[in-house]
């Protein structure tokens, strides 16, 4: 029992090492990074929503080289298939018999770690596409699963800005996504820091501090955190509070269309237990869930248009939601 602790309290170690890896490469954005390695360690996918230009697919590369993980990138355009994403079956030909049969050709979702670049920018069959590879981290061609790597994370980036010709994700699509993590400018001086040092001859050189196989056992080790069960009662009264019929917020009443399922306070509860072991502790405190519970439920609350007409969004909702419902009931 104890070198198994001590195993795994060597894997925990290793998560600092990670982060100190990536800043040689990405000036500042911890939170945005944090987030990240949270949605890798509770095993879920994120949306990385971000204007042009600020280092996202430089960031999504940076962390798969530090991790000994398999990278492939998807530029999603409008005339994108979905055998572009998943393969498709090529003609053979065996040279010593001469038969000719088909051969499954994996297409670049066959990584550990796809970042699938402006994701509005396709058409929703080519999105849906990605579902069952989310969910149920397998491909399904001619009636065969291919199952894909462990561990398996899709990185999915839009932009905010420009929303001629896009295909905004449908409900269903955004709700597979564990997190929605808004990627905002950098400091004054965290900007200086990069222009001089991406204009320069500094080139750094990456280790590489984990393998695969590790952030599987590091996984695990997350859903095996301890969740208090009076903090298992706040989540639950959190996302109840976002649902009409049962919340006491008036903000939800007056904006909220409709609110999160189940599924939002399952990903509240592992998300909660990823940050607490990024932190290097083995408990959930009040802090891991009220961090997480906006990019949990960004995605997961739809206004209705009063709401736009007023120019809110569903943070300003969230931060309602988190005054009024106290950490411990009464």
């Amino acid at each position: 029992m104890e070198t198994e602790l001590k195993k795994y309290q060597q894997l925990v170690d290793k998560l600092p090492q990670l982060k100190k890896e990536i800043a040689k490469v990405i000036v500042g954005q911890e939170e945005v990074l944090d987030e990240v390695l949270i949605t890798l360690l509770a095993g879920g996918h994120c949306l990385l929503e971000g204007v042009p230009g600020l280092a996202k697919t430089l960031m999504v590369k940076t962390i798969s080289e530090v991790m000994e993980m398999s990278f492939k990138r998807i530029q999603f355009t409008p005339d994108l298939m979905p055998g572009d994403i998943i393969g498709t079956e090529i003609l053979e030909e065996d040279h010593s018999t001469g038969k000719k049969f088909f051969q499954f050709s994996q297409g670049p979702i066959f990584a550990n770690m796809v970042l699938a670049d402006e994701i509005n920018r396709t058409p929703p069959k080519t999105q849906a596409a990605l579902l069952e590879a989310m969910q149920e981290k397998v491909v399904t061609y001619a009636g065969k699963n291919y199952a894909l790597p462990n561990p398996f994370l899709i990185i999915a980036t839009q932009n905010p800005i420009e929303q001629s010709g896009t295909y905004p994700l449908p409900e269903a699509q955004l709700d597979r996504f564990l997190l929605y993590i808004k990627l905002g400018y950098p400091s004054e001086q965290e900007e200086l820091e990069v222009l001089e040092k991406t204009t320069g001859t500094y080139k750094p050189h990456i280790d590489k501090i984990i393998t695969a196989s590790e952030i599987v056992q590091l996984q695990q080790l997350t859903r095996e955190v301890h969740l208090d069960s009076s903090l298992l009662t706040y989540i639950t009264r959190l996302i109840r509070a976002t649902r009409l019929e049962n919340t006491n917020v008036p903000e939800v009443k007056t904006y909220v269309e409709w609110g999160a399922g189940t599924r939002a306070g399952q990903a509240l509860i592992l998300c909660a237990k990823a940050r607490a072991l990024l932190k290097g502790r083995y408990s959930v405190i009040p802090e891991d869930i009220k961090y997480l519970v906006y990019p949990v439920l960004r995605h997961r609350i739809s206004l209705h248009f009063k709401a736009e007409a007023e120019q809110l969004d569903t943070d300003f909702i969230i931060s309602k939601i988190v005054e009024l419902v106290p950490v411990h009931a009464k």
